[in-house]
């Protein structure tokens, strides 16, 4: 008998508790009752029966869930089948939706099924467009515009090509450039769907082109002035990263790159080595959300709950318009026409930037919760989408309701948060009602983020984290693993101090409270906690951060037995501008550069910290005992991995914990594709993993041991060859040494990943023979991915 191959799936209907506040629905005692009523649903489900025999659609069951939902007994569940589930429009649940008398309405997954939520379509009909640049195209409806590409589960990347920032001289209304190799910019076609794209310090900007003439680049507006006005500037950034031209049909060159005429209705795609146009999986996303939950802050969406879902296949489209992207921190932006000084004269601040301040704007994401309680994403993914995955409490202007903040008692666990184009999970908003709300309903709190996988985030917009918390009263991120980001890992705070009682003299003398008060009282932020969580290979692209960040007062809040390892150099802990009252103990920093810094500059307002009893394998920090209120001892410097008992059990617990431990009798790993084994041929190290019929051989049973190892053949451990983390490479055994190319996350989706790259073990091209080899391979969902235990 087949079980699939997780760590401990959970049912999850009776899990959720309520934790009454201002917006909260009182739970009532559940009374003894029937089993829940269950609501069948299908991708080709009509009609209104509902029933195992005749499913209905999502927009059914929801109709047939508000006509069952107003005196209920026991739980709603809606059960959905196996397959992809393709929206025309955003699925919005508020308070019709919600459960009642204590009871959940939960929209699962069927047993063993592994549904997908999507606002994409299938592209198919490919054809040779130009043999000589390989490059293929397809048919598209006219008039659809996408940012994002998704093929075999990965992020396209928009035709681009990379030059060189000294080529161009700034002004006001664009770029002048006198070097022969770009006269040819001139002639291309489609100027106006041209993007410019700086990778700064800790920003990454896009300013839309309207016209190339005359060795001349006339950008649209306000995008260009907006972006360059500020700090960290698109023409004079603090660190000048890569500098892109973007979206011409011109600069296809490459593999795995795209272009869209959403005029002639055709897209074109370079393949990656491998892929074959007549069988890859190619999404164009045609939704700039997907779920919309939430309600008013009278009426909020309450007791929702999902599980076991798949949700992908957007494109926000803000930053196509004329306003570009003018990204200021972790993905809140700027937009708008402001009163704008010379060109020249505010790249480095000036106090008409500081009347924008207040008017950031925070990006749309994909799953959207405000004014609604009690809701819970559980065993899920999200994956492959276009900005922000999940927004919980947000500034009004990033829910497509219209009302945002009013999150509390908000979960999202046992999940994956991977392979998108901005950050994971943010939870907040960064305007006034958010810090300094006008009505208690609007207040963020008790929000929980725990035992999630979030990796491989930021494709397209790099200045963000896994999770970022703004002004949330008592959050928990806990055990989460996180990896693979281009800027900082988490973050927890907001505001620079300029929000906090009393304000900063520093913005007091940029201007900022000549168009903002400057507040008496605190913020909404307290009681925010990051805890257990394990933090690795992070800050590998951008600068300016570190494993963790903060921002602002945060009264009560903690970081411990977080384990930070590899920021490329960057910093363990950064307190920046404005933070206070903050507790970090019992973390372990190994491979970090400074491991606990602040940035003291212009932020007067800070300290009151306690940084006590953490390890590091460095002793530079700028943090020291009795400055500015601070506590710090009992901080031990780590030579030569001689790690205390105290940091390796912080070390071995950090990550999702909230799981059944796996078998640990040996067993067998069964292709769900191919129904054959996994099999080593042979012990010799190098021998590369297959399939094979399963005959319960040596080489075919495999023990999921505590330091997430498959070992076979007693010594022997499943490793990814030369420590590689790209696409093909080969699934090998090895003498078992802990590193972290030997580490594998048995997933609750059926695939498994490597620790160190993240990548799925994968059947090669789909083969299910005998002797198909196992490599790694970006996860896309495809069944040659997914792997069960017997």
């Amino acid at each position: 008998m087949f079980t699939p191959l997780t760590i401990g799936r959970r049912l999850l209907a009776g899990a959720a508790t309520v934790g009454l506040t201002a917006t909260a629905v009182v739970a009532f005692p559940a009374p003894a009752s029937a089993a829940p009523r269950t609501v069948y649903v299908s991708p080709s489900g009509t009609g209104t029966d509902c029933s195992s025999e005749r499913p209905c659609s999502l927009t059914g069951a929801q109709a047939a869930v508000r006509a069952l939902n107003d005196a209920m007994s026991d739980d709603i569940v809606v059960q959905l089948a196996d397959g992809v589930y393709r929206l025309a429009q955003p699925f919005r649940l508020t308070a019709e939706d919600s459960g009642s008398g204590g009871h959940k309405v939960v929209w699962r997954a069927a047993p063993s099924a592994r549904p997908v939520i999507t606002g994409a379509r299938a592209v198919t009909g490919w054809s040779v467009a130009d043999a000589a640049r390989n490059i293929w195209k397809a048919d598209v409806p006219a008039g659809l515009d996408a940012r994002q590409l998704y093929v075999d589960g990965a992020v396209a990347t928009r035709a681009r090509t990379q030059v060189n920032r000294a080529d161009f001289t700034a002004s006001s209304a664009g770029m002048r450039f006198s070097s022969g190799a770009l006269s040819y910019l001139n002639n291309l076609a489609d100027q106006s769907r041209i993007e410019v794209e700086g990778v700064n310090s800790f920003t990454d900007r896009y300013s839309p082109v309207q016209s190339i003439r005359d060795n001349f680049i006339t950008m649209q507006q306000p995008a260009w002035n907006n972006n360059n006005f500020g700090y960290d500037t698109l023409m004079r950034p603090h660190r000048a990263g890569p500098f892109y031209l973007s979206n011409a049909y011109e600069f296809l060159d490459s593999p795995g790159e795209w272009y869209l005429n959403p005029r002639a209705g055709t897209l074109y795609y370079i393949p990656r080595a491998g892929q074959n146009m007549s069988t890859a999986d190619v999404e164009l996303p045609t939704l700039q959300s997907l779920v919309n939950v939430g309600g008013t802050y009278s009426e909020p969406a309450h007791h929702i709950t999902f599980s076991g879902i798949t949700f992908t296949g957007t494109s926000w489209l803000g930053p196509s318009s004329n306003q570009g992207y003018v990204d200021q921190q972790t993905g809140a932006y700027i937009s708008g026409n402001w009163n704008w000084p010379g060109f020249d004269s505010c790249h480095n601040g000036c106090t008409q930037f500081e009347a924008a301040r207040p008017h950031w704007q925070q990006m749309p994401a994909a799953v959207q919760v405000s004014a609604a309680n009690t809701i819970t994403f559980s065993d899920s993914r999200f994956v492959n989408l276009g900005q922000t995955a999940i927004g919980i409490g947000n500034d009004a202007g990033a829910h497509a309701s219209g009302v945002g903040l009013g999150a509390a008692d908000i979960t999202v666990t046992r999940s994956e948060i991977a392979r998108s184009s901005a950050g994971g999970i943010l939870v907040g908003g960064v305007r006034a009602d958010a810090h300094h709300p006008g009505d208690q309903r609007m207040v963020n709190r008790d929000i929980t983020i725990s035992d999630n996988r979030i990796h491989d985030l930021g494709a397209d917009y790099r200045g963000v984290v896994s999770v970022l918390t703004t002004y949330v009263t008592n959050s928990l991120v806990a055990r989460n693993e996180v990896y693979n980001m281009p800027y900082s890992g988490m973050s927890i705070g907001y505001g620079w101090g300029a929000n906090d009682a009393g304000g900063s003299n520093h913005y007091a003398n940029r201007g900022l409270y000549n168009y903002q008060p400057r507040y008496t009282t605190p913020t909404t932020a307290s009681n925010n906690r990051l805890i257990g969580n394990y933090i690795h290979d992070v800050m590998q692209q951008m600068n300016d951060g570190g494993c963790i960040y903060t921002l602002g007062w945060n009264p009560g809040a903690q970081i411990s037995r977080n384990y930070c390892l590899r920021t490329n150099g960057y910093f363990g802990v950064y307190f920046d501008e404005g933070s206070k009252y903050y507790k970090a103990t019992n973390n372990v920093f190994s491979n970090t550069g400074t491991w606990a810094t602040a940035n003291y500059w212009g932020g007067e307002n800070m300290g009151n910290w306690t940084v006590t009893d953490n390890w590091s394998t460095n002793g530079s920090t700028n943090v020291t005992n009795g400055d500015r209120g601070n506590v710090v001892s009992g901080n031990v410097t780590v030579t030569n991995g001689n790690w205390p008992s105290g940091a390796q059990d912080v070390m071995a617990s950090a990550g999702p914990q909230d799981t059944t431990p796996p078998p640990t009798t040996p067993q067998q790993i069964v292709g769900a594709q191919s129904g054959r084994c996994l099999t080593v041929p042979g012990t010799t190290n190098g021998a590369q993993a297959q399939l094979q019929d399963c005959t319960g051989a040596a080489g075919q049973t495999w023990t999921y041991t505590a330091g997430k190892q498959l070992t076979v053949n007693g010594d022997k451990c499943l490793d990814a060859s030369g420590r590689g983390t790209t696409n093909g490479t080969a699934v090998i055994i090895w003498d078992c040494n802990g590193q972290n190319n030997q580490q594998w996350n048995v997933n609750p989706n059926g695939t498994i990943t490597g620790v160190q790259s993240g990548l799925c073990l994968d059947a090669n091209a789909g083969g299910t023979a005998n002797g198909t080899r196992i490599i790694l391979w970006s996860c896309n969902g495809g069944s040659n991915q997914q792997w069960a235990q017997r």
